[in-house]
């Protein structure tokens, strides 16, 4: 059996969801705290991946990235970066429909505590980068974990759009969902079986892990008190 699959799936979704996780908290952090004309244009537009088929996004990665595409010929004559129907488009793919799932959950967590305890510090002479590192962090880091653990989930057993953008290329682009999808085409029964029970495994250890995580926090909070 080759593994290729499951290390190039793990590789993807760990480089997507790390920065989905870095641009999903700086955007709540700072969407969730400011009014602007257009927030909720914006917010929905961040969202909308949630919502559209896998493959529209895919067809939208597709247009924008391709060789004749405005972002695709740009980094093509510019750095000589092809995205479309290699890994670097499973990796795009990952990231834009995994991170709607990041942000909200972290567009939540800074907003179920109080701000005035961020006032506090600031009036007390601290700066707003150790504020969000000593109180904001720490307080919102139950939702923040909750949200990384689903887009490393999303991102692991994304489909449609990756197979729009990135295609199916052997050891390239052969994530576990595409070699489920191409092992049943051809037939192939036992490897279908055994991928399908290689990610099932991976995401529910995932999310048994947040479950346990949450809560044993909970306990403690309660015992806390």
């Amino acid at each position: 059996m080759d593994y290729t699959p499951l290390f190039l799936s793990l590789k993807i979704a760990s480089i997507a969801t790390a920065i989905v996780v870095i641009i999903g908290i700086f955007l709540a952090r700072i969407i969730s705290r400011y009014r602007f004309p257009g927030k909720r244009i914006l917010e929905s537009l961040l969202m909308l991946p949630l919502v559209l088929p896998p493959t529209v996004v895919g067809f939208g990665l597709l247009y924008l990235f391709g060789k004749n595409g405005p972002f695709g010929s740009l980094l093509l004559d510019l750095f000589g970066i092809q995205i479309v129907f290699t890994w670097f488009g499973a990796v795009l793919a990952a990231i834009v429909v995994s991170f709607p799932l990041m942000y909200q959950s972290a567009a939540a967590s800074f907003q179920n505590y109080d701000v005035n305890i961020e006032n506090a510090a600031l009036t007390m002479g601290a700066s707003k980068w150790t504020v969000f590192w000593t109180i904001t962090f720490p307080l919102a880091w139950p939702g923040l974990l909750a949200g990384l653990v689903l887009t490393f989930a999303r991102a692991l057993g994304e489909f449609g759009a990756t197979l729009m953008i990135a295609g199916y290329i052997p050891n390239q682009t052969e994530t576990i969902p595409l070699a489920i999808y191409f092992a049943v085409d051809s037939g192939n029964m036992d490897a279908a079986v055994f991928w399908v029970i290689s990610i099932v495994a991976v995401g529910f250890t995932a999310i048994l892990w947040l479950n346990w995580w949450s809560g044993r926090n909970i306990l403690r909070f309660t015992s806390d008190k």
